[in-house]
């Protein structure tokens, strides 16, 4: 059995989701609801659950706030949020799960089913901090970024970085000066969680800062010159979004 508790300050949700896992997750025994982070809190220490079904918004302390009291996360946590996209980005970013309210039936047993399958304490506490960290930034514009990594958190500011290349399943970041990282995210993860913070895909393998741009050539597609004497191709599809975007700087 998986041993859950549910924290959400709203009553219809608390309800919903505890009647949707009674039904459609036996596997999931309930050990609490809670209708505040405080109760949430003292529950998870009193009870030590396996999975907690955590509201991201909630009046005095948020999901997210709610994590960074607990010294050692060594349970699940399935986020609960009406559709915020700046939370939701950020979770999707940190690879954690989620469900949309109202809950769809289909997305929960799917969720508890990744559950069964990970190991015991299977996300790192950084993936929490990274979550938390990346959604700060309300309007959309991220001014340092979070990755989780296996040994950590790595911050970069944003400004920092020039542009970044896909590798596959990792994303090699040019950042000022010259330096490089490799992290091991997907492009399309950066460019979901940086759109707005002035990041345009000019090519299926390029995201760039626009920040940074010196100069356009112009061409079938044409290349940019960035910072640090970058030189980055743009791609015929990509061509007339960034020279719209060109347009607005």
């Amino acid at each position: 059995m998986i041993r859950a508790i549910l924290i959400d300050d709203e009553a219809d949700a608390r309800e919903g989701l505890k009647l949707a896992l009674t039904k459609y997750c036996p596997e999931v025994a309930i050990l609490q609801v809670c209708e505040s982070p405080q109760q949430g809190l003292e529950a998870i220490e009193k009870l030590e659950p396996d999975l907690v079904f955590l509201d991201v918004q909630m009046p005095g302390m948020s999901g997210f706030d709610l994590l960074q009291q607990i010294r050692r996360i060594n349970f699940a946590v399935i986020f609960v949020t009406a559709f915020d996209r700046y939370a939701i980005k950020a979770i999707k970013f940190s690879a954690l799960d989620y469900l949309l309210k109202p809950i769809d039936v289909d997305d929960l047993i799917h969720a508890v089913q990744k559950v069964k399958e990970q190991a015991p304490a299977h996300r790192h506490a950084a993936h929490y901090q990274s979550a938390f960290s990346n959604s700060q930034y309300t309007a959309g514009k991220i001014a340092k970024l979070a990755v989780p990594t296996h040994n950590g958190i790595d911050f970069f500011l944003t400004d920092d970085i020039i542009y970044c290349q896909a590798d596959g399943s990792y994303t090699t970041l040019f950042l000022k000066g010259k330096a490089k990282q490799v992290v091991c995210k997907k492009l399309i993860d950066f460019e979901n969680l940086l759109a707005e913070s002035g990041f345009c895909r000019v090519h299926h393998s390029s995201l760039i800062n626009l920040k940074h741009i010196l100069k356009y050539i112009k061409g079938e597609g044409g290349y940019v010159i960035l910072t640090d004497n970058y030189h980055v191709d743009i791609s015929r599809r990509k061509k007339e979004e960034f020279l719209q975007l060109l347009d607005r700087l």
